[in-house]
């Protein structure tokens, strides 16, 4: 299993991948019909990066993680709170 420091990693944080993946979104920039929406926790950085640098609408979706049974850290999904 790879350590976190063997991992290479695309972005520094999540507000530079907020801005990068506005670059590829500029198709939906001032739209008024289109909303960016952030799951807590760590997505909310990027949608707001993502609306601001488009200037579109955004909200936060409050989300609870779904485990694996015997893995506390590791997601399978999210359910809607």
């Amino acid at each position: 299993m790879a350590t976190m420091s063997q991992i290479k990693t695309r972005f520094r944080n999540r507000p530079e991948a907020g801005q990068q993946l506005a670059k590829k979104l500029t198709d939906y920039a001032h739209r008024p019909d289109v909303l960016v929406l952030g799951l807590v926790r760590g997505g909310v950085p990027v949608a707001f990066k993502v609306a601001k640098a488009l200037n579109m609408s955004w909200d936060i979706c409050l989300v609870s993680k779904l485990t694996v049974p015997g893995h506390k850290e590791l997601a399978m999904g999210s359910i809607y709170s």
